[in-house]
């Protein structure tokens, strides 16, 4: 049985990014990496470091992209503080 999870990145900024994946430590190197065949797109290397405030495990990807839609609907970090832990995040989620 597959294994997918939720996740909530923070930069230096406070920034938040929330995604998910089937594989959370590949999943946060690409998010790290410079330009290449690993980066991921030009929202989390333009505005990184990252690292993992938090994450959730779901049984399957459409109950785990039914969580991430609703985690990026929320519109108060306390929330996701709540949630993930008590980070100084004072930002967005998702993209800009």
């Amino acid at each position: 049985m597959s294994e997918y999870f939720v996740y909530v990145l923070e930069n230096q900024k406070g920034r938040l990014y929330i995604g998910q994946t089937d594989n959370l430590e590949r999943r946060l190197r690409q998010h790290n990496s410079p330009e290449g065949k690993n980066h991921l797109g030009k929202y989390t290397h333009k505005n990184g470091p990252w690292h993992l405030l938090g994450s959730e495990e779901f049984p399957s990807r459409s109950m785990a992209m039914i969580r991430e839609g609703e985690l990026k609907s929320w519109k108060s970090p306390t929330k996701l503080r709540a949630v993930f832990g008590n980070s100084a995040v004072e930002s967005r989620q998702g993209r800009d």
